[in-house]
């Protein structure tokens, strides 16, 4: 299949549209507008203008109501003749078929959603056969409902009696359907013989992780772009893609890593992220396999990021629905070289924000919360990197223990 949404994005610029709501305030909305750009980037479009509105919800019919769609399209007209116009305006949010046709209607540039975009991503990234194919997959599941779009040109061959006539008309059924229909047989088709390959994927991978020997499974967990990668480079001394880049991982990396004289399997797992497309989730079940079989989860944090602690919640609700809330796991907070912070004035009442709370104050707060389930570290600057050794060789020791009893010849020293 070819790559799914904006081939062409790397000379494209866009804008962005997001919405401020009673669930989401506009300091939320300002930071999930920072990830879409960011998404943008990785995709190769560079953003140029962002459009918010404050509403109750989405609009059913055009997502933003019709003065901030109004103000859209007025923008991109005054664009037109710069020198690189606007080619695409990318929302927040899924939006359905509906809302995709009413808004391309009234802008006439291409448009996309947060989903469309990360499955454009997961295409550019996907290297091994297995990924290649879960991505294909999402993406049918994706297009498949919305596919009606393609054929509105044909509604005006309709006729007859009916209210507005066209395609939603009992007796109507024209030939822009008929190749709808035939389109919508052809991708349900596509989509089984997928999940077929996948099965048979899926069987080959149990059968290789039945064939790892008797070793304990660690997985390295986290949101996307928080530094797994690095991690596993500098403990398995291999050299696995890292990249300032949303999703630089996407095909999942095993490898063996002996610290002491204890050998353990290590994995890279696909980041998470907010609003994670449910049918990627489920096209990707093969490779969240190593997170559901490992014995040891390593949730590594960017403490960094001005929002760690929303990432945190999101991958934990992602592993809960994926059935890993209890397993045993630790949080490996990375990049402390690069946690910036601003001391309050003494006078100053307002409450304590992650700005003005200093890396002592984290760290006390935290393991406060976790014990020794809770490491702060630099992968790249190689900072505490000992300390997070021994912790991870203790809980893999009394891991294989628990595991293999009758195995502790592993232990002689």
């Amino acid at each position: 299949m070819k790559e799914f949404v904006i081939s062409e994005a790397q000379t494209e610029t866009a804008v962005l549209v997001g919405l401020i709501t009673k669930e989401q305030d506009e300091a939320k909305t300002k930071e999930y507008l920072d990830e879409l750009e960011f998404l943008a980037d990785t995709a190769g479009a560079q953003v140029v203008k962002r459009f918010t509105q404050r509403v109750g919800g989405p609009s059913s019919i055009t997502y933003v109501g019709s003065g901030k769609l109004e103000e859209i399209r007025q923008y991109l007209r005054a664009e037109e003749d710069a020198e690189r116009p606007v080619g695409m305006v990318i929302f927040d949010d899924e939006l359905s078929a509906k809302q995709i046709r009413n808004i391309e209607a009234e802008l006439k540039v291409k448009i996309l959603d947060r989903t469309s975009l990360i499955l454009d991503i997961f295409a550019m990234r996907a290297q091994t056969a297995n990924a290649k194919t879960q991505v294909e997959l999402a993406q049918y599941r994706y297009m498949l409902p919305r596919l009606q779009r393609l054929w509105t040109h044909l509604e005006r061959q309709g006729g007859g009696s009916g209210s507005g006539g066209g395609k939603g008309s009992v007796g109507l059924r024209g030939p822009g359907e008929t190749q709808l229909e035939m389109d919508q047989r052809i991708i349900r088709q596509r989509i089984t013989l997928l999940k077929q390959r996948l099965e048979e994927i899926d069987r080959q991978k149990t059968t290789q992780r039945k064939n790892r020997g008797r070793m304990v499974r660690v997985a390295l967990v986290g949101y996307t772009n928080v530094g797994k990668s690095t991690i596993m480079n500098m403990l398995s001394k291999s050299d696995v893609f890292a990249e300032n880049k949303l999703f630089a991982t996407l095909d999942t990396t095993v490898r063996k890593v002996v610290i002491e004289n204890l050998p353990f399997l290590l994995a890279d797992t696909v980041g998470f992220i907010r609003k994670l497309p449910t049918d990627l989730v489920d096209s990707f079940k093969s490779t969240l396999d190593e997170t559901r079989e490992a014995d040891l989860l390593v949730h590594v944090v960017d403490i960094s990021h001005p929002d760690f602690e929303e990432q945190i919640r999101v991958v934990e609700k992602t592993l809960a629905d994926l059935g890993c809330a209890d397993k045993p796991s630790m949080i490996v907070f990375n990049k402390i070289d690069n946690y910036r912070w601003t001391p309050k004035e003494e006078d100053d009442l307002t409450p304590m924000t992650r700005e003005n709370v200093s890396l002592d104050e984290l760290k006390r707060t935290w393991m406060a919360r976790m014990g020794d389930n809770c490491l702060f570290i630099s992968a790249t600057e190689r900072q505490n990197i000992d300390e997070f050794r021994d912790v991870l060789y203790k809980k893999v020791r009394q891991l294989h223990v628990q595991k293999y009893p009758y195995n502790d010849f592993l232990y002689t020293v």
